[in-house]
């Protein structure tokens, strides 16, 4: 019993004095790291969690601690912890924090830790269902990815019969219990975004179920298998990527992985089904349906940041403007002009397709004509009335109309000469600070800024 007592009070003060820089670098040199890594084997002893927690603190930040853990296996003697039966959720936990500390000493710790956990107990943990070991390991993950010899793991990580399944298993636990720290993301973006395999990890996804089962081919669902064309994984997936580029502005976005978005853009327009109207915004809980609106929304805030002259080449501004052709008409709209085929599918989806139309347009007077050109800009303008289904398309409606109008002068004539004809409202015209008046010199009708008497800048 005094023993026991002893240990505790010996652990106890250890603890305290490894949460202070001074000390453990003077713990450095007793000898107390080995003594500690050896009390992990060859079962799991009852302070176990004490134990992890002293190495930890020893190890982070302190170079010579980092570097006898390695000397002494440490990452072999946790790789065989993880093994363990009883290794509880708390107890992973603390091993995967343990090894983010050593991994942060450099690239032969990082190596250190991918050899002993590279794939089979990486695997084991991306298992277990719960986050609070998701993300200390999507942590580790992501610094083991990074730095020298990151590049190379990573294309470990996504090799289809290595490591891809541990992502996969990974989403599986996002996906049902979710994540509490950005970690995922962090790891996400850098696998496809900054490397190159949002496709092949996309594709996976198609055949993985919520619970991380195999698709059958055999199944089907009750509306012809609109539902099951895309995964609910697939849509998480790209919820999430949406929300990493949305949060990251300012990074380079590489145009494969746009054409990638916009390949999943068109298979979602070519075979979905739009004769309901929904009533939900995103996420619908209907995967082909938040596919295509997260598809949208990284056009959107790609197009904003990312040189999208590829995009262009590849048919985006078709795919747009062919949708605006044919989808139904704004809520107050007046006009019976419009070939109506489609319905919005969710709340917010006008405001999407014409918000990715206006950063497509800014500063491009090429794309400025061929809207004119293929879709009139009477119908252009009309998507861009104020709609109660789609929250803030007033706002967006703003950038469109003025990215449209701005240095085109053939635009600004045609948009005059609507308002002429009552095809644009005066209330149209004024919330975009405008107003028409006659060209004394050209004896042409134009639009002018309100204040300076000229097209306002952007």
């Amino acid at each position: 019993m005094e023993a026991a007592m002893d240990r505790e009070e010996t652990l106890r003060n250890l603890l305290e004095a490894s949460e202070i820089p001074a000390e453990r670098s003077r713990l450095a040199s007793t000898g107390i790291l080995f003594t500690l890594l050896h009390r992990l084997l060859p079962s799991l002893a009852t302070d176990i969690l004490s134990v992890l927690k002293i190495l930890k603190n020893l190890c982070t930040g302190e170079a010579a601690n980092q570097n006898t853990f390695l000397r002494c296996g440490g990452t072999g003697i946790l790789a065989h912890v993880v093994g363990l039966p009883l290794a509880t959720p708390l107890i992973l936990r603390a091993v995967m924090q343990l090894l983010g500390s050593v991994a942060l000493g450099g690239e032969e710790h990082r190596s250190a830790v991918w050899s002993s956990f590279f794939p089979d107990r990486f695997l084991l943990l991306a298992k277990v269902r719960d986050p609070t070991v998701l993300d200390p390991l999507c942590r580790l993950l992501d610094t083991c990815c990074s730095s020298q010899g990151g590049r190379r793991r990573v294309k470990e990580l996504c090799d289809e019969d290595r490591g891809l399944e541990i992502v996969i298993e990974i989403f599986t636990t996002a996906l049902n219990e979710g994540y509490q720290e950005p970690w995922l993301e962090w790891l996400i973006y850098k696998i496809c975004i900054d490397e190159p395999y949002f496709l092949r990890l996309f594709q996976a996804m198609s055949s993985v179920k919520d619970d991380g089962t195999s698709v059958k081919e055999d199944d089907t669902s009750a509306d012809g298998g609109k539902s099951t064309l895309f995964t609910t994984m697939q849509a998480f997936f790209l919820s999430l990527l949406s929300k990493c580029i949305y949060e990251r502005p300012g990074r380079n976005i590489s145009s494969d992985f746009l054409l990638s978005i916009l390949k999943v853009l068109k298979q979602t327009f070519d075979s979905s089904y739009f004769n309901s109207r929904g009533t939900s915004s995103l996420p619908t809980g209907t995967p082909v349906t938040d596919v295509l609106g997260y598809s949208l929304i990284i056009l959107r805030d790609a197009c904003s940041e990312s040189p999208i002259d590829t995009l262009l080449s590849a048919g985006l501004l078709d795919i747009i403007l062919n949708f605006l052709r044919e989808l139904e008409p704004p809520t107050f709209s007046k006009r019976s002009y419009f070939n109506t085929q489609k319905l919005c599918p969710y709340r917010g989806f006008r405001r999407d397709l014409v918000s990715v139309m206006s950063n497509c347009l800014r500063a491009r007077k090429e794309v400025q004509d061929e809207i004119r050109k293929k879709i009139g800009l009477l119908l252009f303008f009309e998507h861009c009335v104020f709609d109660d289904d789609n929250p803030f398309l007033k706002e967006w409606r703003v950038l469109a109309v003025r990215n449209v109008l701005e240095g085109n002068e053939a635009n600004q004539h045609y948009a005059a000469e609507f308002y002429v004809l009552r095809s644009i409202s005066a209330s149209e015209i004024v919330d975009l600070e405008l107003k028409v008046q006659l060209d004394r010199k050209s004896g042409h009708i134009k639009l002018v800024n309100i204040s300076e008497g000229e097209f306002p800048q952007l």
